[in-house]
């Protein structure tokens, strides 16, 4: 038998918390992956809304942009874990974007998309 005084988690408790640089930190329930997802629904609504939508169509490619830069991070932060990992891996990811867009970039200047 155990003394009354002993501490015990529950499975739920070790399965969700683990240690983050000195500190407890807890992952998401189901509940908040579902909100993020309905968020990466509407962020993808909202693109291809703002594709059809003829008013918009000089700001076409920019809103695009945030709106990939908006759902990567969503993605990655919350479904890859890197908002409750080390701080390297999301510099890796944010390198990796960096690099996608500044390429993007170039490539749309070079085949001359934002000439007037």
């Amino acid at each position: 038998m155990e003394p009354a005084d002993t501490v015990q988690a529950t499975e739920h408790e070790v399965r969700t918390t683990t240690p983050h640089r000195g500190r407890w930190a807890r992952h998401p329930s189901p509940k908040e992956y579902i909100r993020i997802a309905i968020v990466l629904a509407l962020v993808t609504a909202a693109e291809v809304a703002v594709y059809y939508i003829e008013g918009v169509a000089d700001f076409l490619i920019p809103l695009l942009f945030l709106f990939a830069v908006i759902k990567f991070s969503l993605v990655a932060m919350w479904f890859m874990h890197l908002r409750f990992d080390s701080r390297t891996y999301a510099r890796f990811f944010v390198l990796g974007i960096a690099g996608a867009v500044t390429l993007y970039i170039a490539v749309l200047l070079m085949f001359r998309t934002f000439a007037t």
